[in-house]
């Protein structure tokens, strides 16, 4: 069983391959009334859609989402969402030489282990290319969230990419939309641009790390033991492509504090209970706190590189492989509004099982 499902009460279903004629996700759980059209998804879309810079693949796509479901007279109607991209700019033929052939770091193999018959163009589902209609899916999550808790914001940034790290002196949140990096830090991204620069010349890639923050969230969101609000959260994230460790607050390097450090206290104020720092990254015992909600992962180098690597094929033989086609030198760029969707599908799966279980109930103090 192949399990392209992802939420609970919130769900979609991606379908579709990177060479296919389009792809898509069927969004379901959607409450009636929000308002929803193809140029709010699209506004989603045009940020993850590659070609956008020289740091990305040259593969050209618009990423046009239409939508053929759900939305009546601007309108979300509560029935599925049906959302389409088309695939405009494939070019099958650079994949002809891999069609019994491995490439090291990708699902070739274990796509040819498991099904015995796979889609060699461009990886076909196992591609980068499906997180477009994660993000569409996202783009609706994201409205939702909207209609229902205007004040909570999401917003993705990287903060690593090879040799190049963050200086959270430096951090500027208006920096993040004027650079291909989403990287907080104008100047900053000047230097990352030429370090990728030689990377791409050096025919080579690099890895990266992202963060992501969701602020404004309501206190009270996931569940004890397996449906912890970081569980989601880490699933979600260890689902994109090429990701290879998650943190939550302090994440790794709480296992270097004391619990003196470690733990967060508590004061008393005029409007409630306030925490005096954030290592748990705004969730304690699976549910929210009211903080901050700070994610963090790791994505590998691109595994698609034009220096031969060593390989077989699959009648055992031993070769060396280049990868052909268009491809990042640093996937973890466009992973950024990835994971913000993944990020807007999780907060608003857990609002609204929320709302279904305690109908918005709160505990009191003082």
């Amino acid at each position: 069983m192949s399990i392209n499902t992802f939420g609970r009460e919130f769900r979609f279903t991606t379908w579709g391959e990177s060479h296919g004629p389009a792809l898509g996700a069927t969004v379901d759980g959607v409450p009636p009334g929000v308002p929803l059209d193809e140029g709010f998804i699209q506004t989603f879309l045009d940020r993850r859609r590659p070609g956008t810079s020289k740091h990305t693949t040259q593969r050209r796509e618009a990423d046009q989402v239409r939508i053929l479901s759900g939305v009546f007279e601007g309108l979300t109607t509560g029935t599925p969402i049906q959302l389409m991209i088309e695939n405009t700019d494939q070019r099958s033929k650079d994949y002809g030489d891999i069609a019994t052939s491995f490439r090291p770091g990708h699902a070739d193999i274990t796509y040819h282990l498991k099904y015995g018959h796979r889609d060699y163009r461009g990886g076909g589902r196992s591609s980068a290319r499906e997180t477009a209609a994660r993000v569409a899916a996202g783009a609706v999550a994201q409205a939702v969230l909207r209609h229902l808790l205007p004040d909570l914001k999401i917003v993705g940034y990287m903060v690593q990419m090879g040799e190049m790290r963050l200086d959270p002196a430096r951090f500027d949140a208006d920096a993040i939309g004027g650079n291909p990096f989403f990287l907080p830090d104008a100047e900053g991204a000047l230097a990352w641009s030429d370090y990728l620069d030689g990377i791409r010349k050096a025919q080579d890639s690099v890895g990266a790390a992202i963060e992501v923050m969701v602020q404004g969230c309501p206190p009270g969101l996931g569940a004890p033991v397996y449906a912890k609000l970081d569980t989601d959260l880490a699933a979600a994230m260890m689902s994109i492509n090429a990701v290879k460790g998650v943190e939550i607050g302090e994440g790794m390097a709480a296992a270097a504090l004391r619990g003196t450090d470690n733990a967060d206290e508590i004061r008393m104020t005029d409007d409630g209970p306030e925490f005096l720092s954030n290592h748990a990254g705004g969730i304690l015992g699976g549910i929210s706190t009211g903080q901050d909600i700070v994610v963090r992962f790791s994505i590998k180098p691109t595994s698609s590189i034009t220096t031969p690597r060593r390989s077989i094929n699959s009648r055992g033989e031993e070769i060396d492989l280049i990868t052909k086609g268009r491809h990042d030198p640093c996937v973890g760029i466009r992973a950024v509004p990835v994971a913000e969707a993944m990020a807007a599908c999780v907060i608003l799966d857990h609002l609204l099982l929320d709302r279904a279980q305690t109908g918005g109930r709160r505990g009191t103090i003082g």
